[in-house]
């Protein structure tokens, strides 16, 4: 049986552990490997650090990855995109040129027999309220308008600038495992189960961290695919078992029930 994968949060743009074109040298690579048993692919938010659709211009960069994707495509291979946070500015590019759908809020699937709730994560929860806000600004159209009168270069360095300082203002200690009754992405599954809202699987980036966690209910499960900047996680379903996987490094996964 094909596998269908899942990742979140390349960043490409911004440098971490890799620069970004080594990251992306190492996003081609994991496409190429995961192609050759793929049924479909879910990329779950936050592919850039900064994503803003000109009219009649596309962001410097990323070609290798593009070329990637066009190729995949073509060969029939469904890739489905989610918007993040970094990059919700998504006006039409990635269905007309590649023949990607994008979403910009979570769905529900089902494949294989098993449920899946898929989204990149912004924006739920019960916390995160300045960020909530923020994100109605940016989705507003008179918002998109104005911004887009910008000077690409300017309105890139703009975005990466405020990016940058956002992640320096981030505490440390958020980046580990907060404990059960402080991560705000697992107590939205919960109460999505207390409102009967019951998948198999709850499959959310943004968190930046790798986690299964098995939910209230005994039988759901939240997974956070973690990033690309520091993990290189990402998930993959076989059809019976879903499972956190690490490329080209080894890595850690947040459970209570591994």
């Amino acid at each position: 049986m094909k596998k269908t994968f899942f990742a979140s949060d390349f960043h490409l743009g911004a440098d971490a552990r890799l620069t970004s074109a080594e990251r992306e040298r190492q996003v081609v690579r994991w496409l190429d490997m995961v192609a050759t048993e793929a049924e479909a692919i879910y990329l779950v938010g936050d592919l850039f650090e900064f994503w803003f659709e000109y009219k009649t211009v596309i962001p410097k960069g990323f070609s290798r990855l593009f070329g990637k994707l066009a190729e995949l495509r073509d060969g029939g291979l469904p890739i489905y995109v989610f918007t993040g946070n970094h990059d919700l500015w998504m006006f039409g590019y990635f269905e007309q040129e590649f023949g990607i759908p994008v979403f910009r809020k979570p769905v529900q699937r089902e494949i294989h027999g098993k449920t899946f709730f898929i989204g990149h994560g912004d924006g739920l929860g019960p916390n995160d309220k300045g960020y909530k806000r923020m994100k109605k600004v940016f989705t507003n159209p008179v918002s998109q308008w104005l911004f887009s009168w910008f000077h690409p270069d300017f309105g890139t360095r703009l975005a990466n600038f405020s990016s940058q300082k956002s992640r320096q203002a981030t505490p440390p200690a958020e980046r580990n495992w907060l404990g059960e009754d402080k991560e705000w992405l697992l107590q939205y599954c919960n109460r999505k189960i207390e409102r009967g809202v019951e998948p198999d699987y709850f499959i959310f980036g943004h968190r930046h961290l790798p986690v299964d966690w098995r939910l209230g209910n005994g039988r759901s499960r939240y997974l956070n695919l973690g990033d690309w900047m520091h993990h290189n996680s990402y998930a993959v379903f076989d059809g019976e078992q879903m499972e956190i996987r690490f490329f080209e490094k080894e890595g850690r996964v947040v459970s209570n029930w591994l």
